[in-house]
């Protein structure tokens, strides 16, 4: 308190700690922003000090300190435990190019070396002549060959030259449910062997994505608020089992759509696990995927509600599903199997996720009248 500084008297009427001066508080003694946190940090150490010294003074007693040597036991279903299981088996992707180079993810599915990953990982290593190398957890490097790849699906299956190669456990994408816990393994930005955890936040989202020189890539995916970003393409998504339910393909990011360019804003893509199995097992066994189509050519400007069949000649496929069942130029296809088409691509991901050969209903509008089709879905050439 300085010398010219004269105490205020309380009123009877008020507590010794109300100041007689409120206005004068308000505008005299108003804290700027950040005084009062360093005020309480100085508090805080002093009141530390303070304890220390009664603590000595009054007590007279040595404070010990004790250490613990206890090891911190964590369940195997906990996310450390499922994570030490499941990091063994995934790999890092190494695609150069003519002009650069990719980075990805992948996973092993056989234990011959065979391993599963997205399209967009090696396509334009693939098409530009260059090499692909996986790294895996032990440090060793192997060159891998393309099996097969798929661009409708985004995914594609390479070899590398092990015989002892841990293969992940896949698990049933259709029995997942919202709010189920997973965990996504990759190495985004290059940062190999990283673990995140999440939610799965919906299921069917039609999401569509270009890649590199081929035509894009359909996916009725699982959404998921684990963070993905930038490298983690082609990674596993697995289930508190460890079991994998999905491939990481695809994140959201803010004015720009689906991209695999950006940062995580907790909107991340996977490819279902029971639809890139079968893929898989075509790319293995053929080295080559097909999809299945009801032979027509949407309007993409079309914008819905329903996905409207193109007013061109070849909008029909002679003698295709589409053609047999009575489908004409302009109607508008408004649901598949009883779920509401909202606009093509999601059309489009609602065929791609049923199997070549399966029955499916069409719903459609001609004009100003309703009607419904039953067709049978065929394989592309």
């Amino acid at each position: 308190m300085s010398e010219n500084d004269v105490p205020a008297t309380p009123s009877p009427d008020q507590p010794w700690w109300v100041s007689s001066h409120p206005e004068t508080d308000d505008k005299k003694y108003a804290p700027r922003p950040g005084i009062s946190i360093r005020l309480a940090l100085v508090m805080t150490l002093l009141a530390g000090g303070v304890g220390a010294i009664v603590d000595r003074t009054l007590t007279l007693h040595t404070t010990n300190l004790v250490s613990t040597h206890s090891s911190i036991q964590r369940a195997p279903d906990s996310i450390a435990g499922i994570a030490a299981r499941v990091s063994p088996s995934v790999v890092s992707i190494d695609a150069q190019t003519q002009s650069g180079g990719d980075t990805g993810t992948g996973f092993f599915i056989q234990s011959d070396g065979t391993i599963l990953t997205n399209n967009h990982v090696v396509e334009g290593s693939v098409t530009s002549g260059g090499s692909i190398t996986v790294n895996l957890v032990n440090g060793k490097s192997y060159p891998a060959k393309v099996i097969g790849r798929d661009a409708s699906y985004d995914l594609a299956v390479l070899k590398i030259d092990v015989t002892d190669a841990p293969a992940l456990q896949l698990g049933n994408s259709d029995q997942i449910q919202v709010g189920d816990t997973v965990i996504a393994i990759g190495s985004p930005l290059g940062l190999v062997g990283t673990v995140t955890s999440g939610i799965i936040s919906a299921k069917n989202r039609a999401v569509t994505s270009g890649g590199g020189t081929s035509e894009g890539s359909f996916i009725n995916a699982l959404q998921t608020d684990a963070a993905i970003n930038p490298g983690n393409s082609g990674g596993p998504l697995v289930d508190v089992n460890g079991a994998v339910i999905g491939v990481n393909s695809a994140i959201a990011s803010l004015g720009s759509g689906f991209s695999s360019q950006s940062g995580s804003i907790g909107l991340g893509f996977a490819i279902p696990i029971n639809q890139a199995k079968k893929t898989a097992e075509q790319l293995i066994k053929n080295g080559k995927a097909t999809y299945p189509l009801m032979g027509i050519s949407v309007d993409s400007t079309f914008a819905g509600p329903g996905a409207r069949i193109a007013n061109i000649p070849t909008a029909i496929l002679a003698g295709g599903p589409a053609s047999r069942a009575g489908l004409r130029s302009g109607d508008i296809i408004l649901e598949l199997d009883g779920k509401a088409i909202a606009n093509s691509d999601e059309l489009i991901v609602a065929i791609r996720s049923h199997n070549v050969g399966d029955h499916v209903t069409v719903k459609y509008q001609r004009g100003s009248t309703a009607h419904t089709v039953s067709l049978t879905l065929v394989a592309a050439k």
